[in-house]
């Protein structure tokens, strides 16, 4: 039965990790994989969280199942940090969360939801976009479209993308990066966002809003405010949530698909098709990241830590930004490059052409994907000065 099946090419970002291990060049740098490291090169587990643990091994009483939408604490603590303390949108009783497996899997669920319940729509994505996301939509039936983000120049294509916004279909459902744009770090401005509303609900648009880094590019509630606007000004949004970057419980796998509805009737009726989705696809999320979450966010004490070190990380990629560029001046290339500075989130997209990423990866042992997206988290004060004169030869 399996003789036919071919071998497909592995993760290219996974390949990058192993060629990475396996090089011996001393000063090799990783700039390839998605996730948050602090100074030394590693991803910690956050003070906040561990104590969180600790409390949890004391009093949890129970392994049980905690329900397709997951544990209600959960919803509880995760709906305030995204939405805002005294939202409006919660007072109404329009919002729901379910608890998922990572932001990944709330994804999914958004994706099952609108191919079961609004049949014939599609859904458009921002050029380029997270690369699962161009498989995540499909494996569950739906069309795929794309609309400008990113320029030749590789600056913000904010006309493109407003233009193409004007032409999509009625009721089709449009992908939105809150913060921290993965894969190119460009975030929309306060007035791009209220244009995009005005397009979208002329449009008759439903807005899908991929939350992944929260807190990672100016701010809790400053990464917020196109979620919040959206939610606040329309009958009806998507927002995929997830804990993984701004916890640092990448492994735990914690997220939330968070629908908001015309009315808290109409929210109810919502709810109990996406626990039957959830249901279908894992029965129940795992619990153990969502209790870390519920217990820091609970908390005062734990809360206030948790902001903190958030802020520690958010401060030092901001500032490996503004470095990077500094670094490069004494080699004419600051100019060519400020838009780093100018990114937000652990991402940057920045310019680098394939075959330099190539040469970058083969001359320097500076590993990156070949779209030329660099984990900002990746860069240290170490190596800054190492990787602006390794740019500089391949420019």
């Amino acid at each position: 039965m399996f003789e036919h099946i071919e071998r497909v090419p592995g993760d290219a970002i996974l390949g990058l990790i192993e060629a990475f291990k396996k090089d011996t060049n001393p000063q090799k740098v990783d700039l390839g994989v998605g996730v948050y490291k602090d100074a030394q090169g590693t991803t910690p587990v956050m003070r906040a969280v561990k104590e969180a643990e600790a409390l949890l091994l004391k009093n949890e009483t129970t392994k049980t199942y905690i329900g397709s939408h997951g544990a209600p604490a959960y919803g509880q603590a995760v709906l305030p940090m995204v939405l805002g303390e005294g939202s409006p949108v919660l007072e109404a009783g329009r919002a729901s969360a379910t608890q998922s497996p990572g932001g990944t899997g709330a994804l999914r669920l958004a994706a099952d939801f609108i191919a079961n319940q609004l049949p014939g729509k599609d859904v458009w994505v921002s050029d380029p976009t997270w690369p699962n996301h161009l498989g995540i939509f499909p494996a569950a039936g739906l069309t795929l479209h794309k609309y400008p983000y990113v320029d030749a120049e590789n600056r913000l294509d904010f006309d493109g993308m407003l233009g193409a916004l004007k032409q999509i279909p009625d009721g089709d459902v449009v992908l939105l990066h809150a913060c921290c744009h993965n894969p190119t770090g460009f975030d929309l401005s306060r007035d791009q966002w209220q244009q995009v509303l005005e397009v979208v609900r002329e449009r008759n648009l439903l807005p899908l809003i991929d939350f992944a880094y929260q807190g990672f590019g100016e701010g809790l509630d400053e990464d917020a405010y196109g979620v919040r606007l959206l939610a606040e000004n329309l009958d009806e949004v998507i927002i995929t949530s997830s804990c993984s970057k701004n916890f640092g419980i990448y492994c735990e796998r914690t997220g939330c698909l968070i629908m908001v509805a015309r009315n808290a009737e109409q929210m109810e009726n919502v709810r109990s098709q996406v626990a039957i989705v959830a249901r279908e696809n894992y029965s129940n999320p795992p619990s153990h990241g969502g209790a870390i979450v519920s217990e820091i966010l609970h908390s005062a004490e734990l809360a206030a830590l948790w902001r903190e070190e958030l802020t520690e990380m958010r401060d030092r990629i901001n500032t490996l930004r503004r470095d990077f560029v500094e670094a490069l001046k004494p080699y004419g290339l600051d100019e060519k490059y400020a838009c780093v500075a100018e990114q937000r989130g652990m991402f940057s997209y920045t310019g680098l052409t394939p075959e330099q990423v190539d040469r970058l990866r083969d001359e320097f042992g500076i590993y990156m994907v070949r779209s030329g997206r660099a984990n900002v988290a990746g860069f240290s004060h170490e190596n800054l000065s190492y990787l602006a004169k390794a740019i500089a030869a391949v420019n």
